[in-house]
């Protein structure tokens, strides 16, 4: 998939694959993943296909330790996870932000449980966005878990098929800016068949111009409250990396 997008003869792609990939270690099988898809992936890019710069996307329920700790001292490739916290597998607190050279290319925006559709692309835009566009990445790949779909048995939170199509159109329009819209996305989690598939379904749409979100107009509707104090906490602790 990321070799049809960097060569060119697909726009963007997402990779349906079992089982998921965040949490498996450089040395270790962890939380149902046996390798870290993304991580693979990113570094085929940079190796094979001679991309440079790399922005990981991780929006699943859990935060990926493994793609953080594969990347974690690389300025090249900026990861930035939104998670439900504190939940398996622990890590991913607003603090850890990489080390030696890396500092500041981890940025992990940790949230209590109720966080829907207009929370998280207020989050998207207030937050990822302006790194994402000021990094300027070659290639954007996205972990993509449906298990903070509202009707997940195993999470909090309260994303709809809606949310998932404007979460994708955000992304598309910050590669768009950056990368003549490279996207290419991977399956982790989902643990609701029928949200998985209904989510699913409405991220292809976006990625394949069927129908075209608008991430703002639902970014506009978020409990201001919610998503203010955690837009503080990254402030404090990434405004000495990104302006």
């Amino acid at each position: 998939a990321i070799s049809e997008v960097c060569t060119g003869k697909l726009k963007n792609a997402f990779a349906l694959v079992r089982p998921p990939g965040h949490h498996a270690e450089r040395g270790q099988a962890k939380g149902f993943c046996l390798f870290n898809n993304i991580a693979v992936g990113a570094r085929y890019a940079q190796e094979r296909l001679k991309v440079g710069r790399i922005l990981i996307v991780d929006w699943d329920l859990h935060h990926g330790n493994g793609t953080q700790h594969s990347f974690e001292e690389d300025p090249t490739i900026l990861y930035f996870s939104t998670h439900q916290f504190p939940y398996y597998p622990g890590t991913g607190a607003y603090t850890e932000i990489g080390t030696g050279k890396g500092r500041g290319y981890t940025v992990n925006v940790p949230l209590t449980i109720g966080y829907g559709d207009a929370e998280y692309l207020s989050l998207f835009e207030r937050v990822l966005k302006p790194i994402a566009l000021e990094f300027k990445p070659e290639l954007i790949l996205v972990s993509a878990g449906f298990d903070i779909y509202i009707g997940d048995p195993l999470g909090g939170m309260n994303v709809t098929p809606v949310g998932f199509a404007a979460m994708t159109r955000a992304i598309m329009d910050i590669a768009d800016q950056c990368c003549e819209g490279k996207v290419a996305l991977t399956l982790e989690g989902g643990y609701d068949v029928n949200g998985e598939r209904d989510s699913g379904k409405e991220v292809l749409k976006e990625l394949s111009g069927l129908n075209k979100t608008s991430p703002a107009e639902l970014a506009g509707s978020a409990m201001q409250e919610m998503v203010d104090t955690v837009v503080a906490r990254v402030k404090s602790v990434h405004d000495q990396y990104w302006k």
